[in-house]
């Protein structure tokens, strides 16, 4: 008789679970859905400004400067070890199966590839998205964003138009330096512990690296960028609460923006090698 309370309470356990899983993952497609419109309508806007003449270019210029003040040197020193462990972990496999001469190619693909877009997309996720969701939250629990849009101002167009375009200068720019240094700490790597020759490095490197690798890596970084600034954006224009609601929507930016981005970046890795497989150049 003792343990009918605890078998009652299993089955109400177990669907408050569901119950909470399902709210979440609904609430989380609903606050996606709605940073995706709003980042229809801000490119829209933008477009409209830029035909006008009357683009904001100073205030794009000053976030995208302060962008790359928050995330540059994290994503260097980010960028090191990820090409020291991708050197190391592939030119341990390749040696076993010996094709030393492999391992520029291999190190080479996996950074521009896949390491160098995620990397830049979690400095921007993380840093970039934390910063433009804890200012704009910061504005609206301080009633600034209302007052803006008593006044006739539209908030979309005034903050969040240059904050998409400065991430949209930004994201490349990160994502090539990001591979540029981690290919380099992937070649130092293989020439000093591997013995692997600086030739056969660059020879392997240059005959399976196309063009195409370098274009879906830009790619993926303005898509990514794009995904966590209007994340940030509608967190940071949604918060409520105070300096407590303000700290809620910079966690659920960074969290959501970094979860987006991995699926996103899941989705189309299997896209382009589908269509476009790894190839000699």
């Amino acid at each position: 008789m003792s343990d009918t309370p605890a078998v009652a309470s299993a089955p109400k356990a177990g669907v408050a679970l569901r119950r909470n899983f399902s709210d979440t993952v609904l609430s989380s497609l609903a606050t996606l859905g709605r940073a995706l419109r709003m980042g229809v309508d801000a490119i829209g806007i933008g477009v409209t400004d830029a035909v006008r003449l009357r683009f904001q270019t100073h205030e794009t210029l000053t976030q995208a400067w302060f962008l790359i003040k928050v995330t540059a040197i994290p994503a260097i020193l980010m960028a090191i070890p990820f090409g020291v462990i991708v050197s190391t972990q592939v030119g341990n496999i390749v040696s076993q199966l010996g094709a030393d001469s492999m391992i520029g190619a291999a190190g080479g693909l996996g950074v521009i590839k896949q390491g160098a877009p995620m990397a830049a997309a979690i400095m921007l996720g993380g840093a970039g998205s934390a910063a433009i969701a804890s200012d704009l939250g910061a504005r609206t629990v301080r009633e600034e964003v209302d007052a803006m849009r008593v006044m006739g101002i539209d908030p979309v167009q005034r903050l969040v138009v240059p904050r998409i375009a400065a991430m949209m200068l930004i994201a490349p720019i990160l994502n090539i330096l990001i591979v540029i240094v981690g290919i380099a700490s992937g070649f130092t790597v293989a020439v000093t512990a591997l013995n692997v020759t600086p030739g056969s490095y660059w020879q392997s490197f240059g005959s399976f690296t196309t063009p195409l690798d370098i274009w879906v890596s830009l790619i993926k970084a303005l898509l990514f960028g794009f995904l966590v600034v209007i994340i940030a954006c509608q967190r940071g224009l949604e918060a409520k609460g105070g300096p407590r609601g303000v700290a809620d929507g910079v966690n659920a930016a960074v969290v959501m923006s970094i979860a987006a981005v991995t699926i996103l970046n899941t989705a189309i890795t299997q896209v382009v090698t589908m269509f476009f497989p790894v190839r000699m150049a």
